[in-house]
Formats: structure tokens, C-alpha cells, sequence
């Protein structure tokens, strides 16, 4: 710390030491004045007096006023002012008492708001100038008079350029602190939603594979004795579900840990382009699919593709879950305008006609995914029997300008 900075830092400490050094800097600043007798016209020289004793009486109740200038502004004002006005009456010669109502006036100036100080300013001067003119052996219009009236006004203006600095600096540490709580409120924000878009992913990945590692499992053990071969094709499906889980978890690891790679994937996640795969994941575990396609040629966004993706397998998922083991699911993606329409459909009969009524994630999930694409998604039971999920995104987000982001 410089010695500039270590003194600004103690005065702001002891403020009360401040202004007893200023004090006592302006009294001999005006003790000094006091013995100088202003000079004759025609006569360029100084000349050396006795001040009276009541002069240099005024000129310590100023200065020590001075000492309680922050703390009582516009007393210590009062004070000074009226010693100054005391002086430019009784005074013959004049002592400079009128400098601590200055340095008096600049601090209520720099403590108030610009009218108060207008209004203030305005009266010291007028006082403390009509005083010395109409007082005293010097004509109106004397030298000395016009001093106490420049002073004056000095003493105001440079107050208010103060305060009005202080104000500046302080609006300016006030914006900055709000930009910084702004960013850090963003990052924090951005956060939660990089933690709940890996959750969401992780879900799926999970909650798929291991619906479908589940009901193979069941096979295998059901048909075990009877029919050996048909439970070893059961658990080879099992061991392709786990390898497919613990691939897509794997990028979705790397993914994390290779954030700062310019050339990582955005996404670890497929699209529709690997549709036919994913329902026949579900088909080796014996659910019947069928699937109707109207969006053959159009080129997605990677988030829409993601999106459209996810919900069909976190859907086929809950048939495969809750639907029994005689649904049937009919999936159709569909074109429609500027926006794709995903339907997942069955006829379950199983008791559970609610997906994650148990606490589970899977609705809520697509939910989110679909609402943060500014698309909606609708969920329910079907007349009949059975769920329906339907969801509508949109191919293309334009702004409220109409034009499409870049």
C-alpha cells in the first residue's frame, strides 16, 4: 500500500483527526491573516498589526466549530456564519473569519442534495456580503467584500461538484455490484441447468436399458428349464441392452470430462435417424411397435432431434413398464407446418395407467425437454384404455422479430 493510500485509509478511520487538523490549519491560516493590516491605495506593500482581542476570540470559536463539521453540518454553519457576520461589523480592520464559514459552507454542500445547497448558498452569501458592505469604513464595492462573495460561492459550487462526484462513483460501484450478482446469478442458473439436462439424459439412458435388461430377465428366468434356447436369446438381449446402457453412459461421461474440448460432441444423445434401432430394442423384448413416419427428408435441429428422440423412447419405456405384457404401441412423427408432431400410443390393460405415479421422472422429463424447445406436451389416459403422449415441436424458433436465429 502506497503512502498516498495508507493516509486516505487512516483518514477515513478517524475521520474526527481529519477535521481537527483542518482546524487547526484554518485558524493559523486566519491568526496569520489577522496580523496583516490590507494595503492603502497607491500603496503596494503589506503592513504588520495588532489584531483586537475580540477578533482572534471570533477566530477560535470558527476554527473549533470546524472540528464538528461533519457531524453537525448546518450547526457549525450557523456558527461560523454568525462569528463572520460579528466580525465584519465590530472588525476595523477585518479579520478573515469568514474562511470558516467557507470551509462550513463547502461541507453542507457536499453532505446535502443540490437544492438544499442552492438555497443554503444563496443566504451565506447574501448574509455574509451584505454584512461587510453595509459595515465597516470600506466602501461597498471594496476588495475585501467581493472576496467574501466569491469565496462564498466557490465554497458552494466546489461542495457540489463533490457531492456530485461521490454520487457518480457511488452509482457507478452500485451497477457494477448489480452486473456482478447479475453474472453470478446467471452462471448459477446456467448450472442447474446443465445438472438437470444430465439428469434427464442419464434418466433416460437408465430407465430404458434397464426396462428392458429387466423384462428379458424375467423371460430368461421364466423359460430357463423348459426352453433353454429361447432364454439364451433372452440374455443376449440382456447383454446388448447393458452394452447399449453403458456406451451411451460412457459419452455421456466423456462428454463431462471433455467440456473444454472444442472437438467434443454437443450432444451425447442420438436422434431419429436411429428410430428403427430403438424400437427394436423394445421389439426383442416383446413389445409390438408399429411405426408411422412422415418426415422423411427434413433435417432437424440437433436439440429438436434430441428432444423428439428422448420422448419416443422414455414413452416406449413406460408401455414397456406399465402398459402389461399384451400392449401393443403405435408411434407416428409427423411433419406438420413449421412444427413436428411426436404421438406415442397403447392399449394396456395393465393396473398402472398412470406413468410415474410411483415418483419417477419420465413425464417430468419430457416435460421440461419439451417446454425449453417452446413446444408443448400432452399426456393421459385414452378412452378406452391405454396412454397417449403427444408432443408438438417446433422445427424452427424464430424470434418476435419473426426471423429465425443464426
Amino acid at each position: 500500500m502506497s503512502t498516498l493510500q495508507r493516509a486516505k485509509h487512516q483518514a477515513k478511520a478517524h475521520p474526527l483527526a481529519l477535521d481537527a487538523a483542518l482546524a487547526a490549519a484554518v485558524l493559523t491560516c486566519m491568526v496569520a491573516g489577522s496580523f496583516v493590516e490590507p494595503r492603502h491605495p497607491g500603496n503596494v506593500s503589506w503592513n504588520l498589526r495588532t489584531p483586537d482581542p475580540l477578533s482572534l476570540v471570533l477566530i477560535t470559536l470558527g476554527a473549533a466549530a470546524l472540528v464538528f463539521r461533519r457531524r453537525a453540518p448546518m450547526t457549525v454553519l450557523v456558527l461560523t456564519g454568525t462569528v463572520s457576520v460579528i466580525e465584519s461589523v465590530t472588525g476595523d480592520p477585518r479579520a478573515p473569519v469568514a474562511m470558516s464559514a467557507v470551509i462550513a459552507l463547502y461541507t453542507v454542500a457536499s453532505t446535502t442534495d443540490r437544492p438544499t445547497t442552492w438555497r443554503v448558498g444563496l443566504l451565506t452569501m447574501t448574509v455574509l456580503t451584505g454584512a461587510a458592505m453595509s459595515a465597516g469604513s470600506l466602501p461597498w464595492y471594496a476588495q475585501e467584500n467581493l472576496a467574501i462573495f466569491a469565496w462564498t460561492g466557490i465554497g458552494a459550487t466546489a461542495g457540489d461538484a463533490v457531492r456530485s462526484r461521490r454520487a457518480f462513483v457511488q452509482a457507478i460501484r452500485e451497477r457494477a455490484e448489480r452486473a456482478e450478482r447479475t453474472r453470478e446469478e446467471e452462471a448459477r442458473r446456467r448450472v442447474a441447468e446443465e445438472r438437470l439436462r444430465i439428469a434427464r439424459d442419464l434418466h433416460d439412458v437408465v430407465a430404458h436399458h434397464i426396462a428392458l435388461v429387466n423384462v428379458q430377465a424375467g423371460v430368461a428366468s421364466h423359460v430357463m428349464d423348459k426352453r433353454p434356447d429361447q432364454a439364451k436369446e433372452a440374455l443376449s438381449h440382456v447383454r446388448e441392452a447393458s452394452r447399449s446402457a453403458l456406451n451411451e453412459l460412457r459419452a455421456t461421461v466423456g462428454l463431462l470430462r471433455q467440456s473444454g474440448d472444442p472437438e467434443a460432441p454437443t450432444e451425447p444423445a442420438p436422434g431419429l435417424d436411429r428410430l428403427d434401432e430403438l424400437t427394436g430394442t423394445f421389439r426383442n423384448a416383446g413389445l409390438h411397435i408399429e411405426v408411422a413416419r412422415a418426415d422423411q427428408g427434413i433435417t432437424l435441429p440437433a436439440a429438436v432431434d434430441l428432444a423428439a428422440y428422448r420422448v419416443i423412447q422414455e414413452a416406449l419405456t413406460n408401455v414397456q413398464k406399465h402398459a402389461g405384457p399384451q400392449a401393443k404401441a403405435e408411434v407416428s412423427v409427423v411433419r406438420v407446418g413449421p412444427n413436428i408432431e411426436i404421438t406415442v400410443l397403447d392399449d394396456g390393460t395393465g393396473e398402472d395407467t398412470t406413468p410415474d405415479n410411483g415418483g419417477g421422472h419420465g413425464l417430468l422429463g419430457m416435460r421440461e425437454r419439451v417446454t425449453a424447445l417452446r413446444g408443448t406436451l400432452t399426456t393421459g389416459p385414452r378412452y378406452g384404455g391405454g396412454f397417449r403422449v403427444h408432443a408438438i415441436l417446433p422445427v424452427e424458433n424464430r424470434t418476435a422479430t419473426g426471423e429465425a436465429p443464426a
